[in-house]
């Protein structure tokens, strides 16, 4: 099979993954257009280009861009579950936003479908959350999503989707809304580790 057809395979396997996610946390519809932008061609091209089938092509791709990623910037500038889509630049700083209860119960099934999907026979409860934890304090999101995005993973972790029911979620997106900003300012980088060798 050519490189095409295996990353239209994945990323199909990867969407309708995400789909039935989707259906146990209360958000089926609005899950629907997930990943649409993966199959037009700004980003399919290049995805298939550097397809691997272990982990995201894009990752290939920056290291062959002096790690910059074409594919990246349009796909979470066009998809609201990604937290990059809620960070934004001005005078300097670094400015995110809380992401809507939808957007980030909806990352939260793209995190698990990811991790599934690239390593089925490995995948566990807590393989999603042990790599959240692991590098997610490199990631720009707003601290009210950071702590809804664990507590959602630690609830897969411990219940699986029973614990990830609307009622539930919801209650708890509406009591770290009133603990934490809706807004924030980065006011320190969050760079660790040394770069990757270019290839």
């Amino acid at each position: 099979m050519g490189k095409r057809f295996r990353h239209f395979v994945t990323i199909t396997k990867h969407r309708h993954q995400v789909i039935r996610n989707a259906w146990h946390c209360g958000i089926f519809v609005s899950s629907w257009d997930h990943d649409l932008s993966k199959y037009g061609p700004s980003e399919f091209i290049t995805s298939a280009k550097f397809y691997n089938g272990t982990h995201s092509p894009i990752f290939d791709e920056r290291m062959h861009n002096g790690y910059f990623s074409h594919v990246c910037q349009h796909h979470t500038h066009r998809n609201k579950h990604h937290w990059e889509f809620w960070t934004g630049f001005f005078m300097g700083r670094i400015v995110v936003c809380a992401m809507p209860w939808k957007y980030a119960t909806e990352l939260v099934c793209d995190m698990l479908s990811a991790a599934k999907t690239y390593d089925p026979k490995g995948f566990k409860e807590d393989t999603t959350l042990n790599y959240f934890l692991k590098h997610s304090e490199r990631f720009y999101m707003a601290t009210q999503t950071h702590e809804y995005v664990k507590w959602c993973l630690e609830r897969y972790r411990d219940l699986g989707f029973k614990g990830l029911k609307k009622k539930d979620t919801k209650a708890k997106y509406e009591e770290l809304l009133k603990q934490y900003p809706k807004y924030e300012v980065i006011s320190a980088m969050r760079a660790s580790g040394s770069l990757p060798d270019l290839e």
